[in-house]
C-alpha cells in the first residue's frame, strides 16, 4: 500500500511537469495572410508586368488577326452576291481556315500564358515562404500559420511586416 502511494504520487508530479513548464513559457504564434502577399507584394506587381511584357507582341498579334479577320468578314458579306459559286465557296473556306488559325492562335497564347504564369507564380510562392520563414527566426516566433485558420485577432497577424520587409527586398534589388 505504501508502495502503491508513492507510486501514484510519482505520477501526479510526473504528469503535472510538462503542464507547469508550458505555462511558464510563452508560445509567440503569428498568422499570415498568404492571398494579401501574393496580391500586394512587390514581387508579384513586377512579375505580372514581366509577363505582360513577354507576351504583348503575340497579343498584339492576335488583336491585328482578329482586325483583318473582321474586315475580310465585312468584305466577304459584301461581295457574296457578286461572286460566283465556286468563287463564293472558295472564299468562305478561305475565311474559315483563317478563322481557325486565329483561334488556334489565341488557345496557344493562352495555353503558354498560362503555363509561364503558373512557373512565376510558383517561383513567387518558394520566395514568399522563405521571406516568412526569415522573418519568423528573427523575430523569435515559434509558430507561424498561414492557410486554414478559421480566425485570428490583428495582434497575431504578421502579414504587414512580412510585406513590409517583402517591399524593403525589392526596393534593394530594384524589381
Amino acid at each position: 500500500m505504501f508502495n502503491n502511494n508513492l507510486v501514484r504520487a510519482a505520477l501526479v508530479v510526473l504528469c503535472s511537469l510538462p503542464v507547469t513548464a508550458m505555462a511558464q513559457s510563452t508560445l509567440k504564434v503569428g498568422v499570415v495572410d498568404f492571398a494579401v502577399l501574393l496580391q500586394q507584394s512587390p514581387q508579384v506587381i513586377a512579375a505580372d508586368e514581366r509577363l505582360q511584357d513577354e507576351f504583348a507582341p503575340r497579343q498584339r498579334e492576335l488583336i491585328a488577326m482578329q482586325t483583318a479577320l473582321e474586315e475580310k468578314a465585312t468584305t466577304l458579306q459584301k461581295n457574296l452576291e457578286v461572286m460566283g459559286q465556286s468563287e463564293r465557296e472558295n472564299a468562305q473556306r478561305n475565311f474559315r481556315d483563317e478563322e481557325r488559325a486565329f483561334v488556334r492562335a489565341q488557345n496557344e497564347l493562352r495555353e503558354d500564358l498560362d503555363l509561364r504564369r503558373n512557373e512565376v507564380f510558383q517561383t513567387i510562392q518558394r520566395e514568399l515562404a522563405i521571406e516568412i520563414k526569415a522573418y519568423a527566426e528573427a523575430e523569435g516566433f515559434d509558430l507561424i500559420l498561414v492557410d486554414g485558420v478559421l480566425h485570428y485577432s490583428d495582434k497575431v497577424s504578421v502579414t504587414a511586416e512580412v510585406l513590409e520587409r517583402l517591399r524593403g527586398k525589392a526596393g534593394a534589388t530594384g524589381q
